[in-house]
């Protein structure tokens, strides 16, 4: 469906604006009255990551008058294979204030807010009632939640993206009109369930495709053209190259955007999405162990002094980038479903290890309830190992 633009158009375009616009401004569905409108927009984008690169940088080159940028991390050298807004001398560096740079490159015309802070429930409302529009390149179901509960509070549309491998998904969240996210996943997956792109990977060029779907979505919101993802979710398969359009109906029991809404305020994300399951955080409880801790057990099982079995419970493309010495692959989904349970010597104590902890823990919670009640695992896991005990080798 049609709906009316979002933003009043601004007084007028400055020569300067008419030369660099001038491809928008020959399209008669845009013309002088969208970019006018572009230009009175405010936008923030939650992320200046993978999808937040490509958003922000089209979002500037469009002419959209403000952006608001939040983010809190720094660059990463792992970062530069998708969030193209950064490059290697920004290593080390502020997101923020890295992606700021390349966007007054892009357009120097347009004003650039930045917000160094990590989104929460204390301090969204407020900065979201300083924009428009919000589009959200976050990668954590937390922060989706909060984005979308604190749109629906204030009104405000919800431009979304979500990729993983080869696979992106992207839609535009309004109650006013359709649905919200939470009419789509009403409840977070389990803990550990869904990897992140930190652990299954992502396509860099994935994101160039979800990120331009949701700056399309946006300009078409901003300017009152199109038909927008309004009730739709549109998903995108790279190895197939197929795009799939879904309708989705807005939940008449939605907890946040119905009637009957049960959340009318700001809640804890982080407890109900949950970062491991509670039988994880109960095994883990008093059965971790630090890097440090484990270097020395390796030093004794070195010398005979002691006798154990290190498990790593990634995935193999992951075991095959960097590795704890003296460790063994056993992937955390076969000690789920009890596949590799068999595999587990019975004399020996069980220490297990994956990229942060979360995974091991998952596992460790299995292999407890198969009746190894002293197993442990390593906190922080192999990325702890790297940082803490040998920086030589590689990290992602």
């Amino acid at each position: 469906m049609s709906l009316p633009p979002l933003v009043e158009p601004a007084e007028s375009l400055t020569v300067d604006e008419v030369r660099r616009y001038s491809r928008h401004l020959i399209i008669p569905d845009v013309g002088m009255a969208g970019q006018k409108r572009l230009k009175n927009a405010k936008v923030l984008c939650v992320g200046a990551g993978g999808l937040g690169s490509p958003a922000l940088m089209y979002l500037a080159a469009a002419g959209v008058g403000t952006l608001g940028i939040v983010e809190f991390d720094t660059v990463d050298e792992s970062n530069l294979q998708r969030q193209i807004i950064h490059g290697q001398s920004d290593v080390g560096r502020s997101k923020a204030e890295s992606a700021r740079d390349s966007v007054r490159e892009i357009n120097p015309l347009i004003t650039v807010n930045l917000h160094e802070t990590r989104l929460d429930s204390t301090n969204v409302m407020d900065l979201f009632s300083q924009y428009d529009l919000i589009v959200d390149g976050t990668d954590n179901f937390a922060t989706r939640y909060l984005v979308n509960d604190a749109c629906v509070l204030l009104d405000k549309p919800y431009v979304w993206g979500s990729i993983y491998r080869f696979d992106g998904q992207a839609s535009v969240f309004w109650a006013e009109y359709g649905p919200c996210y939470r009419c789509l996943y009403p409840e977070p997956p389990p803990p550990g369930m869904v990897p992140s792109c930190a652990e299954g990977g992502v396509l860099g060029v994935l994101c160039a495709s979800v990120g331009s779907i949701q700056v399309t979505e946006a300009i078409k919101l901003l300017a009152g053209i199109g038909e927008p993802l309004v009730g739709k979710l549109m998903i995108y398969d790279a190895l197939e190259m197929t795009y799939r359009k879904v309708n989705i109906r807005k939940d008449p029991n939605c907890a946040v955007c119905s009637a009957h809404a049960t959340v009318t305020e700001l809640i804890d994300y982080e407890a109900f999405c949950g970062s491991i399951s509670d039988e994880a955080a109960e095994a883990a409880k008093d059965s971790t162990i630090s890097v440090v801790q484990l270097k020395e057990m390796l030093d004794r099982r070195a010398a005979g002094e002691e006798d154990f079995v290190l498990i790593d419970v990634r995935e193999p493309g992951e075991y095959e980038i960097v590795k704890i010495p003296g460790s063994i692959l056993i992937p955390k989904g076969e000690i789920l479903d009890g596949s590799a349970l068999s595999k587990l010597p019975s004399d020996k104590r069980i220490v297990l290890q994956c990229k942060v902890g979360g995974r091991s823990a998952e596992a460790l919670a299995a292999v407890k309830a198969a009746g190894y009640s002293n197993a442990v695992h390593v906190g922080g896991g192999v990325l702890a190992w790297v940082n803490q005990i040998e920086p030589d080798l590689p990290s992602y």
